[in-house]
């Protein structure tokens, strides 16, 4: 199974990601590191991106996916997902790949983007983000859990909604 955590730039995928992935002893992986160094350039300076900065990134993305199904492996993945068509792109096989929606107040998520260090998605992209969110139509596109309240709550809901 591959569970791909989505939300808005400072909802938390990364924090949630890992500790859902160590306590669940599967890999996870950032959708950050993914970026071609042209996208991250544009984020740093504050610039949303679109679709066509976003094709390349969701390939490899989609490709990663793929691999990990093709070796029976599970991991947790960190990814915005902000679009119902991203997530269709990486919804490879819908009974292995379950996205998890992080949904956060823009009070919270303005607030995590200030105090964010050593990232490069600062408090200026939250307008573009917020924008471009396609918030998921039900739990067949994601499941919506409550990114506002603690890590350790959230992983834990996110446990007992996915059985895992």
């Amino acid at each position: 199974m591959v569970v791909v955590v989505m939300g808005i730039a400072g909802a938390g995928k990364t924090a949630v990601g890992h500790l859902l992935a160590a306590q669940l002893g599967w890999r996870f992986i950032e959708g950050d590191d993914f970026h071609p160094p042209e996208n991250v350039d544009k984020i740093r300076r504050g610039v949303g991106l679109d679709d066509a900065d976003r094709a390349p990134w969701l390939a490899r993305l989609e490709r990663e996916i793929r691999d990990l199904l093709r070796r029976e492996a599970s991991a947790v993945l960190a990814c915005s997902a902000l679009r119902r068509r991203y997530r269709d792109q990486l919804r490879v096989d819908p009974q292995r790949v379950r996205f998890v929606y992080l949904r956060c107040s823009p009070a919270v998520l303005a607030a995590r983007l200030r105090e964010r260090r050593g990232h490069f998605a600062g408090p200026a992209l939250l307008p573009t983000q917020l924008e471009t969110l396609e918030e998921p139509a039900g739990p067949e596109d994601a499941l919506c859990v409550d990114g506002d309240a603690s890590l350790r709550d959230v992983v834990a809901q996110v446990r007992t909604r996915l059985g895992v």
